[in-house]
């Protein structure tokens, strides 16, 4: 089977956790033996085929009004400008249609499609190949991707929203399969009436990491004269709930510290120091997690958005650290309250720091929890079973397109743009 997958980046571009898996899942594919092709954005413009790790991958030039992988936000009506061309980027529909020749995938699976917009699934179509949606983000509901705005998740679509991705529902129906990344993700999409009539699967995202040759301080439970250490990895910004942090940290009465690793625009990490007045609090940039997960006592995964998955709470349990998590998104759904960890409530701002006290207090329960925390997410360390997953859905898929068209022949008419 030859797979061509879809994404906006691709290593070496980074913006986030739906990369890391791709990367995973495609040198995964390939190590089996599938054919594995690539296509991602870049910033350089043309269509250039490159080499990683032995995948094949096509690196398009974003025709955009500018390459959405910056350190520097841009101007409010520069954004608007850009999403206005993201809603249909017809232009980047070319990218999809020349790979596609050259390729001849057998199905085509779509990851965050921002930068390519949803003209690339009417190319595949139009291919007469089958479809198959990732779902790690809320781009298809939402231009920012988050329904996060003012510091709040938003109940329903603004009017933005609802301008940007109209259509973008019945034009769902489209894609043969849809798979979230969490029962979360795939509900909430299917519950504003996307992809009705596809097959729908839920595959949480692996993290293979071997078993740590620290052995966490808070084995031992009687040691409490140290600081407990608190650490924070993930991107810097408000949606991450890394100001709730900051403000709840400083106000425990007790002696700890709080490492936060990762980086963030630049405006947003300008914002987030500002704020820290406690000496205890450090920012230590990139870290990588085998390296910061064995200074710290307590991850903390405080995100006030509908988090779809939260890959960095189950690397955290790989690394036998407890995790404070909220209770959003996906997070539930890797994290349990009192097993591998505690969950607190952005609405209720103050159980975030209760819930650090609660571990300074106990420290048996601490031990426990840390004890419990890499056996409770064991299956998600296991790359092949996400592999074998994602290999059976794809052959699936490939079966069903083939019977349909035995029975019935399809038109493969193109849709006209939004």
């Amino acid at each position: 089977m030859k797979v061509l997958f879809i994404n906006s980046l691709y290593p070496p571009h980074i913006g986030g956790g739906a990369e890391i898996i791709l990367q995973r899942t495609a040198e995964g594919l390939q190590a089996r033996g599938c054919k594995v092709v690539v296509l991602a954005t870049a910033p350089e413009p043309g269509l250039r085929e490159d080499s990683l790790n032995q995948v094949k991958v096509y690196r398009a030039g974003l025709r955009n009004l500018y390459w959405h992988h910056t350190e520097q936000r841009p101007g409010q009506l520069s954004r608007l400008r850009w999403h206005m061309r993201d809603r249909y980027n017809s232009d980047m529909r070319e990218y999809v249609r020349d790979v596609i020749r050259a390729e001849q995938p057998d199905v085509v699976v779509c990851h965050n499609l921002s930068g390519w917009s949803i003209s690339a699934w009417d190319e595949i179509r139009a291919a007469g190949l089958p479809i198959v949606q990732v779902l790690h983000d809320m781009y298809l509901l939402c231009p920012s991707s988050t329904m996060f705005k003012n510091g709040k998740n938003c109940e329903r679509r603004c009017f933005n929203c609802k301008v940007f991705r109209k259509g973008y529902d019945w034009r769902s129906a489209q894609v043969d399969t849809v798979i979230g990344v969490s029962r979360f993700m795939l509900d909430t999409l299917q519950g504003q009436g996307y992809f009705q009539g596809a097959k729908a699967y839920v595959v949480h995202n692996s993290s293979p990491f071997p078993a740590p040759t620290v052995k966490p301080r808070h084995a031992n439970p009687l040691n409490t004269k140290e600081p407990l250490r608190f650490g924070y990895m993930g991107t810097l910004s408000e949606a991450k709930g890394v100001r709730w942090l900051i403000e709840q940290f400083q106000r425990l009465p007790f002696d700890a510290t709080l490492q936060i690793a990762g980086r963030g625009q630049r405006n947003d990490e300008a914002r987030l120091k500002a704020l820290v007045t406690s000496p205890n609090i450090s920012f230590v940039g990139y870290q990588a997690p085998s390296e910061f997960y064995s200074q710290i006592d307590v991850a903390v995964v405080p995100s006030t958005w509908n988090e779809p998955f939260g890959m960095v709470a189950v690397e955290a349990c790989a690394h036998s650290l407890p995790v404070i998590a909220s209770r959003m998104g996906g997070l539930p759904e890797l994290i349990q309250d009192r097993l591998n960890g505690l969950l607190c409530n952005p609405d209720d701002p103050d159980s975030l720091g209760l819930a650090m006290l609660r571990l300074h207090q106990q420290p048996e329960l601490l031990s426990r929890l840390g004890g419990q925390a890499r056996t409770s997410v064991a299956s998600l360390l296991n790359l092949d079973l996400m592999l074998d997953s994602y290999q059976s859905i794809f052959a699936q898929t490939l079966l069903d397109k083939i019977v349909r068209h035995e029975d019935q022949p399809l038109s493969h008419s193109v849709l006209p743009g939004p």
